[in-house]
């Protein structure tokens, strides 16, 4: 086994996914202690019956690998339970898609891409990704789920701060995935000018560098690639790797890779003040840093709920209060 792959599958079975991902939040006696079998297998992550999985780029296009190179793709699951459920994943992916999901009931003419966390070791597909789409559609909008490319390790060199690199590979897929989006509206049965994102985890930063960026770091590809990528809203759940801890515990300052551009579309931020995993400051220091860059910026904070609970239930409020507060935070913006 190499070393990549050992320590992918060393993080997903043992339960540091909950480092790596996130600690799952309470829901029950020491949760993340709860021994689930690892399972791994290797082949390309499927939708249920009603997803539609697109390829985000022709498929003669030579892209750049993740870390682990040519290794076929997996899916599994073995990390800690949430809300008293396994949560799977897809890893070692080379090839990255996005799955359409068409509205149900009233179509409101809006979109919203889902972007998975997993700690950019890997893409949860049901907890952050289709389980979220199942609320979206509801909604009557279409939802999106990016499976992009995994692993990239964020290298942290002895004595020094981690590093981004400098390249991002999920960016770029969640770029092109905007761009597709925006040049097939008529055809997917969506407004362009209302496409959104939300994020959770390391696909909360995503989200992020999407909203305040409109470059790109690779070759224009078609036509689709000259659309905006930047999403038309964004909402960030338990965001990750935006806090510059080096200034200390109490610090308010961002990573120096973290930019902040004017430009951003309205940001809904949500988070627990008890997540172990990305410290609170991460998201108040990101809305600070939005607010004082004249973007419309909203928090919803509660006082528990942890880390990586997706939108599975549980005795804690944030759990089962957050999507009626996007549903409303949406409809103040024109978009349900």
């Amino acid at each position: 086994m190499s070393r990549l792959r050992f320590v992918v599958a060393s993080l997903l079975v043992l339960g540091i996914a909950g480092a790596a991902h996130g600690q799952v939040g309470r829901f029950g006696p020491s949760p993340a202690r709860i021994a689930v079998p690892k399972v791994e297998r290797e082949g390309v992550w499927q939708p249920a019956a009603g997803g539609t999985q697109v390829p985000l780029w022709p498929t003669a296009l030579a892209l750049a690998k993740p870390d682990s190179g040519d290794h076929p793709e997996a899916t599994g699951n073995g990390s800690p339970l949430v809300g008293g459920r396994m949560w799977h994943w897809a890893s070692y992916v080379t090839r990255p898609t996005m799955t359409l999901y068409p509205p149900k009931g009233r179509r409101t003419g809006a979109a919203m891409m889902v972007l998975p966390g997993g700690g950019f070791h890997a893409v949860a597909t049901d907890l952050e990704g289709t389980e979220i789409c199942d609320w979206v559609v509801a909604q009557g909008m279409t939802c999106v789920m990016l499976k992009y490319r995994t692993p990239q390790i964020w290298e942290t060199e002895t004595g020094k701060p981690q590093q981004r690199p400098k390249v991002l590979l999920g960016l770029e897929d969640a770029q092109r995935a905007m761009g597709l989006l925006r040049q097939r509206a008529a055809a997917y049965g969506i407004n362009p000018h209302k496409i959104g994102a939300i994020g959770f985890s390391a696909g909360a930063y995503l989200v992020a560098d999407m909203s305040n960026t409109e470059e790109r770091t690779y070759p224009i590809a078609d036509a689709a690639d000259r659309q905006s990528p930047r999403p038309d809203f964004a909402i960030l759940a338990y965001t990750a790797r935006m806090l510059d801890d080096s200034k200390g515990k109490n610090s308010l300052e961002l990573k120096p890779w973290v930019k902040i551009s004017g430009n951003a579309p309205p940001t809904l931020i949500l988070h627990a003040m008890d997540d172990s995993t990305d410290n609170v400051r991460q998201a108040i220091a990101y809305a600070l840093a939005l607010n004082d860059a004249g973007v419309p910026v909203d928090m919803r904070l509660y006082a528990r709920g942890g880390h990586a609970f997706g939108m599975r239930p549980t005795a804690d409020p944030i759990t089962r209060e957050w999507p009626g507060q996007v549903r409303q935070w949406l409809r103040t913006l024109g978009m349900l």
